[in-house]
């Protein structure tokens, strides 16, 4: 399987108008400046000034593709990112590293776990937070070759599962059907609501399981399916609960005049401790065993 740095590596072959920028985070891209050195630049720990240099290149017909830890390139260069790629709709591409609970063993600073409800604030942009790396690379030339500017959710963990190899920005992708739960997910957790699922369906749970894989524009008639069809409807994500999953199902639910028993699962109103990925999971509650218990302790058809 290809990764993202050769995925990307063949688009820009294939398109010349593809620059790759970087604030001084190569991690996923560190052969680029040898491979193509003439279309990669890095702008030094200055994210404001690659966010305002790629809406001028993308002015003048270029598509550049970004790379910083996602909690600097959102909320750092927030201003920029709002003011002159998105009031200007253009095609620009954030590529946030670490984001959510992969930001594992690095403290509040450094923890992105905001960085869906900023970007899903502003008119135009699209919001792409990849199960695994086979989901990335999935989405990647869709997102790319989109006009809108959009916000990826780095992610190179291994899949757990062989996913649909058909997508559509926009479109959710349903791993399962299910009546008695729905599990709508994002990101890294999918591999920990994949092992809940498992669990759930060894108690005798009907479960449905959703990869919110693009949570703007969101799949609503996923959502509003998984309402009308289950008893019990839970959002998970490594993300403050404002903002995130649990606010785009409570607007999908309130626009369209339907109501759920909703459970949210996500950080309210603090930061995770920082820890391994595994020892943060546990600690915090979000390992696929303990996801489990909490569901079945809220399943309304359960005695």
């Amino acid at each position: 399987m290809k990764n993202y740095e050769q995925t990307l590596l063949e688009m820009m072959a294939a398109d010349e108008r593809i620059i790759v920028m970087t604030a001084e985070n190569r991690a996923a891209i560190r052969n680029l400046p040898n491979l193509a050195p003439d279309r990669f630049i890095d702008t030094g720990i200055a994210e404001q000034t690659m966010v305002g240099a790629a809406a001028g290149l993308a002015l003048r017909g270029r598509v550049p593709v970004l790379h910083a830890l996602a909690t600097f390139l959102t909320l750092r260069a927030f201003e920029f990112v709002r003011t002159d790629v998105g009031i200007g709709n253009l095609p620009v591409k954030l590529v946030g590293g670490v984001p959510g609970f992969l930001s594992d063993g690095n403290g509040p600073t450094h923890q992105a776990i905001e960085d869906v409800s900023l970007m899903r604030g502003i008119p135009h942009m699209h919001v792409f937070c990849p199960a695994d790396e086979e989901d990335m690379l999935l989405g990647l030339p869709h997102i790319i070759n989109s006009p809108h500017p959009t916000y990826i959710r780095y992610n190179a963990l291994k899949p757990v599962i062989a996913h649909d190899p058909i997508f559509e920005i926009g479109r959710a992708e349903q791993l399962s059907d299910g009546t008695d739960v729905a599990i709508l997910v994002y990101g890294m957790l999918f591999a920990q609501a994949w092992e809940a699922k498992a669990i759930l369906e060894a108690e005798g749970l009907s479960v449905r399981l959703i990869n919110i894989r693009m949570p703007k524009p969101v799949d609503e008639e996923a959502i509003l399916s998984a309402a009308r069809e289950t008893s019990l409807v839970v959002t998970l994500e490594d993300h403050f609960l404002t903002g995130g999953l649990y606010s785009i199902v409570a607007e999908t639910l309130l626009r369209h005049g339907e109501t759920a028993h909703v459970l949210p699962l996500a950080l309210d109103e603090r930061w995770f401790r920082p820890a391994l990925l595994s020892e943060v999971l546990r600690f915090e509650g979000f390992t696929g065993e303990q996801i489990a218990a909490r569901i079945l302790e809220r399943v309304p058809t359960r005695v």
